[in-house]
């Protein structure tokens, strides 16, 4: 069903609008539509005087201004008298009609916009994702050559290897047998920064540390 509004420039008009909006938040229901567009077009910012055309002008207003973020310059429309004339020829009120569909101010997103909200959407996730890497702590046994081995030597060598993200602990000689003592030494490391593997095989089982060191073992592997 068509709804009308004449005069909404003068206080009959706006009377009719307040009292048409009177529990309503858009001229059509719940949501803004095109008819709200027009209707906002056509009414001045009213007065006090009229709080449900007031609230639902500054709705619409609220809406509308997000999508010109141009500077005004604030041009004023004066009122005219109506002017009598000839009614214009059916096709070019067509035409205009059809202009006024295309007139689409909450169409679809064009695939540009869509593909800069999917990037910003990506960014937001991957930041999101971002957490401080995980610890360990690791005890190992670090075995000598035989009861012969300078122990204190042995440690110094092991405590001498440095490298980002690796910290050395307590420490403890373990008698093993045979008058042998192992190594049990504590470490933290940073998950990311440093492997265990790559520490026993590429640092402390190589020169210049394996002439204190026999082998190296993992007793116990622990998250923090």
């Amino acid at each position: 069903m068509a709804i009308s509004f004449s005069d909404l420039h003068t206080v009959a008009g706006l009377k009719a609008l307040e009292e048409f909006l009177s529990g309503k938040t858009y001229i059509a229901g719940d949501q803004i539509s095109k008819d709200d567009v027009k209707v906002f077009a056509a009414v001045a910012k009213p007065g006090d005087g009229f709080p449900n055309v007031c609230r639902w002008y500054e709705s619409v207003s609220g809406i509308l201004a997000p999508r010109f973020p141009g500077s005004s310059l604030g041009v004023k429309v004066g009122s005219q008298a109506a002017v009598s004339s000839p009614a214009p020829p059916a096709e070019a009120s067509k035409e205009a009609a059809d202009d006024d569909d295309d007139l689409d101010l909450f169409g679809d997103e064009t695939e540009e916009e869509k593909k800069v909200a999917e990037e910003r959407e990506a960014a937001v996730k991957a930041s999101s994702k971002k957490k401080e890497s995980g610890k360990s702590s690791v005890l190992l046994d670090i075995k000598p050559w035989d009861d012969e081995t300078d122990m204190k030597k042995l440690e110094e060598a092991v405590r001498s290897l440095e490298m980002p993200g690796l910290l050395w602990g307590a420490s403890k000689l373990v008698p093993v047998g045979y008058g042998i003592k192992k190594l049990q030494i504590m470490m933290t490391i940073v998950d990311d920064l440093v492997s265990v593997d790559t520490l026993i095989e590429e640092e402390l089982t190589v020169e210049p540390r394996n002439e204190y060191i026999q082998s190296c073992d993992i007793v116990a592997f622990n998250k923090i």
